[in-house]
């Protein structure tokens, strides 16, 4: 019998935050650990507590479609988490060759330049950002590329005050993640990332035990940015076809608002920075006659 699958943690994890009066029970007797009984929450989904048990406990490991809308009722789950926990009973995805560096394609890397104004980046299924344009740079450098998003999130001190809404942001940010990843959670470079911010920051690792799953779209976010000061954002996710879980992230602002001729401002700074850096055809800065 596997100690554990994805699946049946999964099942731990959510059974955990449902309390018997959340589905019209009574709470009756000692309870050692928090949320439903196995057995309760197999009455509520119509299927036998043993059946429940062979699934929590990885012995059955691909449940039917109907069970699993059944289970998803009962643990009051949206249409993402319940999307996600189909998904548990899937084959595991491929994963990335680990000698093979990831990229965003080249066409991707000219369409998100040529968005002057609008913040736009890429990243992969770990939140690790491959491509992004001078002005996502511009507006906070966790959002350059080769920077972990996440690890930024939660261990760079000034993303805290950077974020109006932080707490939000990294809720959605860690549940957007276990969406990204779905039940390929045994992925050895998500272990360490894991493990990592688990070691450095407990409220990555309340959030992680959750199991939350966010697929939509985030709210808008309100950045304080210590220049053109604060901006109001309104996340978009693509997701890039062809990839392994590869995202693109475009960040809008209500057309004709404070927060738009604040990127207007950041855009021509990041221009002109670059244009500082971009050496002339004989190696040598301009001079002023």
């Amino acid at each position: 019998m596997p100690a554990s699958t994805p699946l049946g943690e999964y099942l731990r994890a959510r059974r955990a935050l449902i309390q018997p009066e959340d589905v019209g029970l009574s709470r009756f007797g000692v309870r050692r650990v928090p949320g439903l009984r196995r057995e309760e929450l197999a009455i509520l989904a119509g299927i036998s507590p043993n059946y429940y048990l062979r699934l929590e406990q990885g012995q059955d490991q691909r449940p039917s479609p109907e069970v699993i809308e059944a289970l998803a009722r009962a643990l009051q789950l949206d249409d993402d988490a319940t999307a996600f926990l189909h998904s548990l009973s899937q084959p595991t995805p491929t994963r990335t060759p680990p000698d093979q560096a990831e990229r965003a394609a080249a066409s991707i890397e000219g369409l998100i330049n040529a968005w002057r104004n609008t913040p736009a980046f890429v990243h992969n299924r770990h939140l690790d950002i491959l491509a992004a344009n001078p002005v996502s740079v511009a507006l906070t450098p966790a959002f350059s590329p080769g920077v972990n998003c996440l690890r930024a999130l939660f261990l760079d001190p000034q993303m805290r005050s950077f974020y109006g809404n932080w707490e939000s942001v990294a809720q959605s940010t860690v549940a957007r993640l276990r969406g990204l990843i779905g039940k390929d959670v045994d992925d050895p470079r998500l272990g360490a990332l894991v493990y990592e911010l688990s070691e450095h920051s407990p409220d990555f690792s309340g959030l992680w035990a959750r199991q939350d799953i966010q697929l939509t779209p985030p709210d808008r976010q309100v950045i304080n940015h210590d220049i053109v000061g604060p901006i109001e954002l309104q996340p978009e996710r693509l997701a890039i076809v062809g990839t392994n879980g590869q995202m693109l992230i475009v960040c809008h602002a209500e057309p004709g608002s404070s927060s738009e001729r604040a990127l207007e401002r950041l855009a021509r700074m990041a221009t002109r920075d670059a244009d500082q850096r971009v050496p002339l055809a004989g190696g040598q800065p301009d001079r002023p006659d």
